[in-house]
């Protein structure tokens, strides 16, 4: 529920500002109340409907009453399908976040906790268990948040609101079946506001075809079944192609010159050593047949990569080289690796907004900027150089908080 805000915000903001957020919030109580006056019924029709492909699919029908038992279309998700995100995060504000020192930490204890289990989770399924252990980390905090949505519910309303109306209606059957299959039940099906469920956020498709039941008590439990949700997650890994023995990637230097734009596609790691690439960590590549292609996130002067056919198989669960990164990093992490040889340029380490202001502060202190989009090109770093060189700072062309700071004292 949206609330008005406070007296000293009215007092801060002024009674203009206030007016314009109490009509915001006026107008958006009216466009939930508008969607759902019909809903009651409609919702109704759409559930009827739903029952006619369920019971064909072998869906008792107590079990379909007791999954939409009190469901109504929820407002706040179908509000999700169309929030914007206020910045899109950068590799490194990505990364940064998603291998927090404090996650790391978490890892390492679930790393000792759960030792026999992942031991044997290696042994059935070759996939490294640091990975396994990282998806987790990465999808729900290693189970600290599920997503706190009913996946019924979740599914009922983006189907019934018209958002992939297909796709989520078929999704809303799996789910159906799962709890058919009594699995779990309508409770504890938890998940996000998209549907993905349980410790490692598995959709009810990916759950029928790659869950597993590990522990061998007749049921696949990803939401409370910790073997469950590692095992399904190494099976999802190893059914789409990991490679035992291979890594996901290693951090890399470049030699002095190195042209990436003439760089092949691909070769394998003993190639691209032959061509003056080492391993950061300043070890030799245990595996020199092993192919590998170039991933520069952070450009030529950030962390470089050579990514390896198992980075292609993470990004089968979230098709991000963000997300293929974050997990591989974490992983090494917990391990007992170390952070990044190369930092991160410090410009990646602000927020579109803060890079937006820089941009701004610099145009009206008459550097020839454009209009401030947020994006470093060229024409920004020959500014920030310029303003760099004015100040006796090193002329890097990058921003960071501290250039930021001395911009806004300075206008």
């Amino acid at each position: 529920m949206t609330r008005c805000p406070p007296a000293r915000t009215v007092q801060r903001f002024g009674r203009g500002a206030a007016r314009s957020k109490l009509l915001a919030v006026l107008m958006l109580l009216v466009g939930i109340l508008s969607w759902a006056e019909p809903a009651s019924a409609n919702f109704q029709a759409f559930v009827d409907r739903l029952w006619v492909d369920a019971q064909k699919r072998g869906v008792p029908r107590s079990v379909f009453n007791a999954a939409f038992d009190g469901v109504r279309p929820d407002p706040e998700v179908l509000a999700l399908t169309r929030k914007q995100p206020e910045f899109t995060s950068t590799s490194a504000q990505y990364i940064t976040k998603r291998a927090s020192d404090l996650r790391i930490e978490k890892g390492r204890l679930k790393a000792g906790e759960l030792a026999s289990l992942l031991k044997q989770i290696e042994r059935r399924y070759g996939v490294d268990p640091y990975v396994v252990l990282s998806v987790w980390g990465n999808e729900t905090n290693y189970g600290g948040f599920l997503g706190g949505h009913s996946v019924i519910q979740a599914l009922a309303t983006l189907s019934y609101g018209g958002y992939r109306a297909d796709y989520f209606r078929k999704e809303l059957l799996h789910a159906l079946d799962i709890l058919a299959q009594r699995h779990t039940d309508p409770k504890h099906m938890i998940g996000s506001w998209a549907g993905a469920m349980g410790h490692t956020q598995f959709m009810p498709s990916s759950f029928k075809a790659y869950a597993v039941d590990f522990d061998g008590d007749g049921r696949r439990d990803i939401w409370t079944n910790i073997a469950d949700a590692l095992g399904s997650t190494a099976n999802y890994l190893k059914v789409h192609g990991w490679r035992p023995g291979e890594a996901w990637g290693y951090e890399v230097v470049l030699p002095q010159g190195f042209n990436s734009r003439s760089a092949p596609a691909t070769a394998t790691l003993g190639q691209w050593q032959a061509m003056g690439l080492r391993r950061a960590n300043g070890q030799g590549f245990p595996r020199a047949g092993d192919v590998g292609r170039l991933l520069m996130p952070g450009g030529a002067s950030g962390p470089v990569f050579l990514v390896l056919p198992n980075f292609r198989v993470i990004k089968r669960y979230n098709n991000s080289d963000n997300y293929a990164l974050a997990v591989g990093h974490l992983a090494d992490r917990v391990r007992g690796g170390g952070p990044f040889a190369t930092p991160w340029p410090e410009d990646q380490l602000l927020s579109q907004a803060e890079r937006k202001e820089i941009q701004a502060l610099l145009g009206r202190l008459g550097y020839p900027i454009g209009t401030p989009d947020g994006k470093f090109g060229p024409q920004t770093r020959s500014a920030i150089r310029s303003f760099q060189e004015a100040k006796g700072l090193p002329a890097s062309g990058n921003g960071s908080l501290a250039m930021l700071e001395r911009l806004r004292t300075a206008y």
